[in-house]
């Protein structure tokens, strides 16, 4: 799309009479079978775009489960788009306001659908109570153990075999994030992995349940996907504490069909669990275009969480920011400062270590005022309660802070090209992970962007004070 702000080659021609009238001419007259391929090309490419996946079995299947459920919606389409996989499309016009999707309770998949089946009396009976997580971890597992015998079948076999979420990701590639992200990412990883190691007494309980030994259904690689699941699908539904699972928060529900509604930063629904009907139920408050994808927004979530948590990146997301840990503030310090030390002791005392960030608005108000306390002078350090509260100490102070923000800006863009040229440089040599760092990729992307945009911000900023 042209910056309606610059004007197009044409319209920098329009004081030249002849030739305009010319290229007018010349259009007049090629109107018919020239306009009309264009347009077909640009039909053509619009519909490849989209594919509609509703005649697919697996979908035909789930709509007569669906069915069978009290559920039967016209509304929406499942379509495979171009630029976010597998998603819904409205096949009519959707009004601001509008009920655009209303899942009766028999549909979704919660703790109640789990203590109510064959795992019920097993996890009763275990003693300490297991977590809501857990339990619906164990049915997701057991239930895709068991193919065509599970009543779950036309559910299961529309949900990813494989997940992009960071807990999935080869080590090398992990390697490759961001640093805050990183050291999340394996922390999350080993809660997973703790998880696991922690459930194997009770995942033994229920060898009676199968002819097959436990082990080789209950596997890791089986409970990281049912992890997965529940982890980037679930819908929120809080319920009622059940004394034979833990204390944790039972909020989880897979919500079949509904889970296929993809992530825009750019959007507001409301949804919730209705009551009186029974029904978990999505109100847009946009409006949404016949035959253009519908979306859901899970949340005012960065790139850092979409990735960790979901295993995606959202393109000009405007939640997102470059996080800039209190270590690379002091790297970028004189090495002779001798109250340092007190500056962070007072600055993590006070909350400002951490969430120190660039975004879209440049660098913000805590990662400024943590530069400029960063930055008093020896005879400035007794006011540093009001730095803390935002008012100006010096001029001295201000500029110090300003250059300093510049420096560590310009040294992240610098750190976040190099990443980008060892991920380029990897996906030739690592064909097998092409995937894998495309996505980590399309995250140093988006930060370099954020940054760039800060470091004019910061330009315009220096300048406005010299």
């Amino acid at each position: 799309m042209r910056n309606p702000g610059i004007p197009s080659d044409l319209s920098l021609q329009r004081d030249e009479a002849a030739i305009w009238n010319h290229i007018h001419n010349m259009k007049k007259k090629g109107r018919g079978r020239t306009s009309r391929q264009r347009r077909r090309k640009s039909f053509r490419t619009s519909e490849s775009s989209k594919v509609s996946e509703s005649h697919k079995l697996e979908f035909i299947e789930l709509r007569k489960w669906l069915k069978e459920r009290k559920f039967d919606d016209h509304s929406l389409r499942p379509t495979r788009f171009s630029g976010t996989g597998r998603g819904l499309m409205a096949v009519k016009s959707l009004q601001p306001g509008e009920l655009i999707i209303s899942l009766p309770e028999e549909c979704l998949l919660t703790t109640d659908t789990v203590i109510k089946s064959y795992l019920g009396d097993y996890i009763t009976k275990w003693t300490p109570p297991i977590s809501p997580l857990l339990a619906l971890c164990t049915f997701l597992i057991s239930e895709n153990n068991a193919g065509k015998k599970s009543p779950w079948k036309p559910y299961l076999d529309i949900l990813p075999k494989d997940y992009t979420c960071l807990v999935c990701l080869d080590p090398r590639v992990v390697r490759l994030l961001p640093k805050p992200l990183k050291i999340k990412a394996q922390e999350q990883k080993a809660q997973v992995r703790e998880l696991f190691v922690s459930s194997r007494g009770f995942f033994s309980s229920l060898q009676s349940l199968f002819t097959e030994d436990v082990e080789h259904i209950f596997h890791y690689h089986a409970f990281l996907w049912a992890w997965c699941t529940i982890n980037t699908r679930t819908v929120y539904m809080k319920h009622a504490q059940k004394k034979c699972l833990s204390a944790e928060p039972d909020v989880y529900a897979l919500a079949p069909y509904l889970d296929l509604l993809n992530h825009s930063p750019g959007v507001q629904v409301n949804a919730a669990f209705n009551e009186k009907t029974r029904c978990y139920e999505i109100r847009t408050t946009s409006s949404c275009k016949k035959y253009e994808e519908l979306f859901i927004c899970y949340g005012p979530h960065d790139n850092h969480r979409l990735l960790l948590e979901y295993g995606f990146v959202a393109i000009n997301n405007p939640h997102s920011a470059v996080y800039i840990s209190i270590d690379s503030l002091v790297d970028h310090l004189p090495s002779v400062d001798t109250q340092m030390n007190k500056k962070l002791s007072l600055l993590k005392e006070h909350g400002f270590s951490e969430n120190l960030t660039f975004g879209w608005d440049g660098p913000s108000w805590r990662l400024l005022t943590a530069l400029k306390l960063l930055c008093l002078g020896v005879d400035e350090f007794t006011c540093w309660k009001k730095v803390l509260l935002g008012e100006v100490i010096s001029d001295t102070n201000e500029w110090k802070s300003l250059v300093l923000s510049r420096k560590i800006c310009s040294s992240f863009i610098e750190e976040t090209k190099t990443a980008l040229q060892k991920i380029s440089h990897m996906k030739d040599e690592e064909t097998a992970l092409k995937d894998q760092l495309t996505l980590i990729e399309n995250l140093w992307v988006e930060e370099l962007k954020l940054l760039q945009v800060s470091a004019d911000i910061l330009k315009n900023m220096h300048q406005e004070t010299t």
